[in-house]
């Protein structure tokens, strides 16, 4: 299903809140630069790099769909990727777009469950993937360590729902506001 996005909504929950300016395309340091690998030591660092996936994307293909198994985290190191949600009516809405040394599913890290949305390449792309089962074997061998890659992937989770709780309330404010100045008329 290849539609473009009918309009664009820029969600916190979707913001990349973690991404520090990366001048290269070095895996090892946008790795250290998320929150689940920054403390973890060089020696668990290299296994995780030896354990990530390359793959290249054309202009407009699809990286994953809406509802298919969630199974790892991906990193850009070149390119865009949109992040899109198709409704039950089939209206596509662009929830995010990210580039170079942003990352996007690390949900699936945790729990494999299905995707809230799509990712497509927006540009031609290169990524590298985590996928679930190689990091769960990391976490197995590396147990302290593996504790330490959760709570990073915690921090995501709790940082982007407490910005989508402001973003809420903004937003709850802003209508309770204008229906109070409608029904003041």
């Amino acid at each position: 299903m290849k539609k473009s996005p009918d309009q664009t909504v820029h969600s916190s929950f979707w913001s990349n809140l973690f991404k520090k300016n990366v001048s290269d395309d070095d895996l090892a340091e946008i790795l250290r630069d998320m929150p689940p690998f920054q403390f973890v030591s060089n020696n668990v660092l290299q296994q995780i790099l030896a354990s990530m996936h390359a793959r290249q994307y054309i202009a407009g293909e699809f990286i994953f769909y809406q509802d298919d198994p969630g199974i790892g985290l991906y990193i850009i190191n070149e390119g865009q990727v949109d992040i899109e949600y198709i409704s039950p009516t089939g209206k596509s809405v662009q929830l995010a777009e990210f580039k170079e040394g942003d990352f996007f599913g690390e949900l699936a890290l945790l729990d494999g469950d299905t995707r809230s949305a799509s990712a497509r390449a927006k540009s031609d792309c290169k990524v590298s993937v985590l996928f679930k089962p190689d990091l769960d074997s990391i976490i197995e061998r590396y147990p302290k360590e593996g504790a330490a890659i959760l709570g990073g992937i915690a921090k995501i989770v709790v940082t982007r729902l407490r910005q989508l709780n402001s973003d809420y309330f903004q937003l709850y404010n802003l209508y309770s506001q204008i229906k109070e100045a409608h029904h003041g008329n």
